[in-house]
């Protein structure tokens, strides 16, 4: 692993490309006449990180130069930007064709690995009990951040009747029977086609089990196969990550182009408590747990950097799955650990979804002038505690659960159309922290179970790992 300073006229050169962008945009906004003198800068300094990350090898610097350029090419060109989505979807599509099989083999794996079954009940009931108690801590920060900034006060949308025919997700409330019946798959091709993480970790889990009851023969060869079969995923994952830059810049375009810069005052507002809860959120939960977990902060910042920067850039978990992973492998996490509790966390330590709940719940009865008792509030973050578990892998699943929360509480649905102004902002914080939440989980539990860094890495993991820097 590499374990020298990056050079200083590197970082000197990153630097100084950045003060040159931002320049250069303050200029056009100040003084319109120099567009094309603007747009000329604004070019000239993203080759300029763009020579930057080439010469320090790092994808993560490539991926921040391609958000950049993304952003740029939907600001300036929006027709062009629109007509590359394309790009955008064939990188998730290639993202999600890794996942099932991914979270297959490193779970079976993992379990398969235990001596005893009674480990994996104890690894989950602590995976588990971690969860509980950070996504509550979230949605309480929500709840306090929202109602002292109260973004929504003064949109007055109790009259607002008109909303656009089939923009929304239909009304659903999600019963605790549903949700029960939507973790056991019933068919597990139809789970792996549907992109059902639960489903497929349900089956995994299974699986884990009654191999450990085969006897030794037997299990050695499925379970070699298993391994194998992770090793080539994460092997699969090098060469997707190779193409990240491009659909990074692609997705990133289109949404530019499509929602442009500018939002109301409200809803930048309600962006802000958002990205401050998650500031809070950080400092106040995440950073304490990993002190008295006494893990290596620096270290650790430096794994996660990746997959946070993947999951910012795409809004989607998903994404950043399987690096988050081979990261954690890297930083010293047992893969027995991390196949288990990161997979685990997709549906049960969603902190960034519950953040973000909270504060759209709370902003949703303000727009439409309803006030709320603090009781009412405590009574809606219950119901937001059970109807966000398990649907991770819904499309617009956090729309969902705010629509079912509505319907529920007898609150206007406009305000939540309204929302959809600033949701890809939000959505790109909020999955930040649940790719880093579920990466630290996987520490901790590490730390918990007295297996962190008693292992030796696997080598792939670390060689993905050589390049973040």
């Amino acid at each position: 692993m590499k374990t020298g300073t990056p050079k200083p006229n590197v970082t000197l050169l990153a630097i100084g490309a950045i003060v040159v962008y931002t320049a250069a945009a303050v200029l056009q906004h100040k003084a319109p006449a120099t567009h094309l003198l603007s747009i000329a800068l604004r070019v000239a300094a993203l080759l300029l990180l763009a020579s930057a990350a080439a010469r320090r090898r790092s994808l993560t610097g490539w991926i921040f130069a391609a958000m950049l350029a993304g952003i740029e090419l939907g600001v300036d060109a929006p027709h062009a930007a629109i007509s590359m989505r394309v790009f955008g979807d064939i990188f998730l599509r290639l993202i999600r064709v890794i996942v099932a099989p991914l979270i297959f083999g490193t779970l079976v794996t993992g379990i398969a690995g235990h001596a005893e079954a009674k480990t994996v009940g104890r690894l989950g009931l602590k995976s588990l009990l971690y969860f509980e108690v950070l996504t509550t801590i979230a949605l309480l920060i929500g709840l306090v951040a929202i109602d002292i900034s109260k973004a929504g006060v003064g949109l007055n949308m109790s009259a607002h009747t008109a909303v656009a025919a089939g923009s929304l997700p239909a009304q659903t409330t999600i019963s605790w029977q549903q949700f029960l019946l939507h973790v056991f798959p019933e068919n597990i091709a139809s789970a792996v086609a549907d992109n059902q993480i639960l489903q497929v970790a349900v089956f995994a889990i299974f699986f884990g089990l009654a191999l450990c009851k085969v006897p030794e023969a037997k299990r050695a060869p499925m379970l070699r196969l298993c391994e194998s079969l992770t090793e080539v995923m994460f092997a699969f994952t090098n060469f997707v990550m190779l193409y990240a830059p491009i659909g990074v810049a692609a997705a990133l375009a289109y949404t530019v182009a499509q929602s442009g810069l500018g939002v109301m005052l409200n809803l930048g507002k309600l962006a802000l408590t958002l990205y401050i809860s998650i500031i809070l959120f950080a400092l106040l939960a995440m950073l304490p747990v990993a002190i008295l977990a006494r893990l290596p902060l620096r270290e650790f910042l430096r794994a996660v950097a990746e997959p946070a920067t993947i999951a910012f850039a795409t809004s989607t978990s998903e994404a950043a799955l399987p690096r988050a992973i081979e990261a954690m492998e890297a930083y010293g996490v047992p893969r027995k650990i991390v196949a288990f509790v990161i997979p685990t966390g997709y549906t049960f330590n969603m902190a960034g979804s519950a953040l973000y709940l909270s504060i759209a719940a709370i902003f949703t009865a303000q727009a439409a002038g309803i006030h709320m008792s603090f009781g009412r509030q405590l009574a809606m973050l219950g119901v937001l505690m059970l109807t966000s578990k398990g649907v991770a892998g819904v499309a617009r699943s956090v729309l969902v659960v705010l629509m079912a929360t509505a319907s529920i509480f007898s609150l206007p649905t406009e305000p939540i159309l309204v929302i959809l102004g600033v949701d890809a902002i939000m959505d790109m914080g909020r999955t930040v922290i649940n790719v880093v939440g579920n990466c630290l989980a996987s520490a901790v539990v590490a730390q918990w179970e007295r297996e962190f860094r008693t292992e030796k890495p696997a080598p792939e993991a670390v060689a993905a790992l050589e390049g973040v820097t």
